[in-house]
């Protein structure tokens, strides 16, 4: 396949993608999201720290 035909097949099924989005009612992450993505910034956060790693 040409390289030009699958960019063209990623914006057709991006449009698709935000048409299908935009007729969704918006909804707020449930507890349970945001408990999650909590959590893995913390843990990100702490990884990025010097001298946080622990030896064994």
């Amino acid at each position: 396949m040409h390289p030009d035909i699958h960019l063209t097949l990623h914006h057709a099924r991006a449009a698709e993608l935000r048409a299908e989005a935009g007729s969704r009612p918006a909804r707020r992450p449930d507890l349970r999201t945001r408990l999650g993505w909590t959590l893995v910034e913390v843990g990100l956060r702490l990884a990025a720290r010097p001298g946080t790693a622990t030896a064994h």
